[in-house]
């Protein structure tokens, strides 16, 4: 039975432009899309609110948060997972890739132990039992400063969902960490190291780097091409890490630490991705460029949530605000992203493409979700 709804009276928001007009779903696609601000029989009459694709998500901590709300607390993953869930549609996310950390430390007050594998069967499980709201593909981020990386990658298979691998490097002394203070700060409060720990840790960390770092790499691009997946660089500093990037065949780095790597990322045809705390922060936590900046410079492409999954639409209205341009603002949590990741279904309005949609209004500043939907059923 072919279902139908109408969104009217609505302003679209459209790959390059706002216009007000309205939205013909069918059967969870996007059937017709026409000007004007009349409301057909039966349609929903938005009053004038913005309607824009659904957001899409690359690179979100949010899950993590949901399953260790704090430090040794293990919550039970299908709850934390539908929990995580809930709260990104809430927020007009409609497509999520999941990030989970591949590559476990065994040992010393710095270890963190394998996870990825269960976490992401119980996820898939959820998702084939039509249990979540939203799409989810899975993020693997791949920390090659550890022991147990290949083997780790190695239990993911094509039929994973595997849409994005990372090549985080967190090595102290280089790429987010140039700043070795700043990472004695976060893992002090977050580890309850002592300065003699601290000194330990960071040994460590250089000693497997030293010992797995270039086999890790290596081992991390292979497996990514075994997937399907794009490959990302992660906190790219300098010129020349940009072209080891490049020479991957990556083009999509996430969080660039400097206008430098930025720059070099542009000249390489590799899209650049940034934090929305960061932007609406004014800055980066760790000291890095600011997300700003690289907008004035015109340097900016795709925004992420990174770890409040509410600043994404946020950061994407700013954006609009910076440019004078919201269409182009939106696209950076939409076509920019879908795009990234060969996701040619969503992420614009067009006839024919996923009735993945938010409808919001702005007050004072702030963007408002007032609905949103899922393959045109709504979930928020």
């Amino acid at each position: 039975m072919t279902q139908e709804l109408i969104l009217a009276n609505a302003t679209l928001i459209l790959a390059d432009e706002t216009r007000t007009g309205c939205v013909k779903i069918t059967d969870g696609l996007i059937s017709d899309i026409s000007d004007g601000t009349s409301v057909p029989a039966g349609a929903v009459d938005l009053g004038g609110d913005y309607l824009s694709p659904g957001l899409i998500e690359l690179h979100t901590d949010n899950l993590e948060r949901h399953i260790e709300p704090r430090p040794g607390v293990d919550w039970p993953h299908a709850a934390a997972i539908v929990a995580h869930d809930a709260e990104l549609a809430s927020t007009g996310i409609t497509t999520v890739f999941d990030a989970m950390r591949v590559g476990s430390i065994q040992r010393g007050k710095g270890r963190y132990l394998k996870y990825a594998r269960q976490l992401a069967t119980e996820m898939l499980d959820l998702r084939a039992k039509d249990m979540l709201k939203i799409s989810h593909f899975l993020h693997l981020r791949a920390e090659v400063c550890s022991e147990t990386l290949a083997e780790e990658l190695a239990e993911f298979g094509p039929d994973d969902r595997v849409g994005l691998v990372s090549l985080m490097d967190h090595t102290p002394g280089q790429r987010q960490f140039r700043d070795i203070s700043k990472l004695e700060q976060y893992v002090k409060s977050k580890r309850g190291m002592s300065d003699e720990d601290f000194i330990t840790h960071v040994a460590d960390l250089k000693q497997l780097r030293a010992t797995y770092g270039d086999m890790h790499e290596a081992a991390t691009v292979a497996e990514a091409a075994r997937f399907g997946a794009v490959l990302a660089s992660h906190d790219d500093t300098t010129a020349g890490q940009v072209e080891v990037s490049a020479g991957h065949g990556i083009r999509l780095a996430e969080f660039p630490t400097t206008v430098e790597a930025a720059r070099a990322c542009r000249a390489h045809g590799i899209a650049v991705m940034m934090g929305a705390p960061n932007l609406m922060r004014g800055g980066s936590h760790s000291g890095n460029v600011a997300a700003r900046e690289l907008a004035d410079l015109e340097l900016l492409d795709i925004v992420s949530s990174d770890y409040i999954p509410a600043a994404l639409l946020q950061a994407a209205v700013k954006l609009g605000d910076i440019w004078g341009d919201l269409a182009r603002g939106i696209a950076c949590v939409t076509a920019a992203p879908a795009r990234s990741v060969g996701l040619e279904d969503r992420g614009v309005l067009e006839i024919g493409k996923r009735a993945d949609l938010i409808r919001f209004d702005i007050g004072q500043g702030t963007p408002m979700p007032r609905a949103v939907f899922c393959r045109g059923q709504r979930v928020a």
